[in-house]
């Protein structure tokens, strides 16, 4: 009895550790409308190991998209920092070139136009991918104020008197250009400071194998500060690869049958063994019912065998044996012989 109160604990507590989901890989995604599975880790390149790659047809370098009117070409890559080395990146800190997923390069800088992220996003049924946190972005606006702000300075040096003018103006370039070169510092390593991003489109396109993407530059905004791109590749056709998951609704059945079974042995020898005062074979519950179906299989099988038995081509009549190299006409000439000769000593 005390074997069949714990089954409705083990019951419960079962479910609820199948349901809970567990984390998704990164780069990966469940469509909220469909619930199908998204992928784009097999266009995401690898870094080379050893020069080589992992596998023979995967690719040398990152992704790479032609930006026409802009005068630069783009190279980024998928959940993943760009293969091309940076050394250096306009407004990037050393610790973070590393994490560099999208960048181009323009009058011989290098621009970062975002960091490396593996959140995907859906928004309604189009998959995106975002890179933030790049290069600072050109602010004409900040520049106007500097300018204004230096104008004015100039005017409060001519309030001054005229022996002391040129001394003043000169102290006061010195004390505006450490203005500004504290200023630009601060503003390099603020981090409300605006920043450039990279927003990639992604869609399905079943005509290109699993591993490969074709990458087209769409645009960027008026203040160059964020650049869309569009990938299309049959990574984003969903469904591609099914995430490792724990039990299905299959397993979680077989699970409660096991229990449902062992509750059914268990408590079934309790009450033969401590009731029925049962031994051996006889302590199972329902002995008699298991026995006779036993024996209705045992009947089966052998009735089985000895149908198949007779189907079985069989030889007649004993086997020949060595003849020694003598034909069948000298065994009956000895055999002729021994009657013969059986014959004469009746006779006799």
């Amino acid at each position: 009895m005390r074997l069949l109160s714990l089954f409705p604990i083990l019951l419960f507590s079962l479910p609820s550790s199948a349901a809970d989901p567990k984390p998704l890989l990164p780069c990966t995604i469940y469509q909220p409308a469909t619930n199908a599975y998204y992928d784009i880790n097999p266009i995401a390149v690898q870094p080379l190991i050893d020069h080589k790659t992992a596998h023979k047809d995967d690719r040398r370098g990152s992704w790479h998209a032609r930006g026409y009117d802009t005068g630069t070409n783009f190279t980024l890559n998928f959940c993943a920092p760009v293969i091309e080395t940076i050394e250096e990146a306009v407004g990037i800190k050393e610790s973070l070139l590393k994490n560099i997923s999208a960048f181009y390069e323009w009058k011989g800088k290098k621009y970062s136009i975002g960091q490396t992220s593996t959140e995907l996003v859906f928004r309604g049924r189009e998959l995106s991918l975002n890179y933030t946190d790049g290069s600072p972005c050109d602010s004409p606006s900040t520049h106007g104020r500097r300018k204004l702000k230096h104008d004015d300075d100039d005017d409060d040096d001519h309030d001054k008197k005229k022996d002391d003018k040129k001394k003043g103006d000169d102290d006061d370039d010195e004390d505006n250009k450490k203005s500004h070169k504290g200023k630009s510092s601060k503003d390099d390593n603020d981090d409300n400071v605006r920043r450039k991003s990279t927003l990639i489109s992604l869609a399905c396109d079943q005509n290109l194998p699993l591993g490969k993407a074709h990458v087209s530059f769409i645009g960027t905004s008026p203040d160059q500060c964020t650049y869309f791109f569009r990938a299309k590749t049959m990574a984003a056709c969903g469904g591609v690869k099914e995430p490792p998951t724990g039990l299905g609704a299959g397993g979680v059945f077989f699970v409660i049958f096991l229990i449902f079974l062992a509750v059914y042995l268990l408590g079934g020898i309790a009450y033969q063994r401590t009731v029925q005062h049962q031994r051996g074979w006889r302590q199972l519950p329902n002995y008699n019912v298991w026995a006779s179906i036993f024996s209705v299989l045992k009947d089966i099988i052998i009735i089985l065998t000895s149908s198949c038995a007779r189907l079985i081509p069989r030889r007649q009549g004993y086997n020949r044996l060595p003849s020694g190299g003598r034909g069948r006409g000298s065994r009956a000439d000895d055999e002729n012989r021994l009657i013969d000769q059986l014959d004469d000593e009746w006779d006799d």
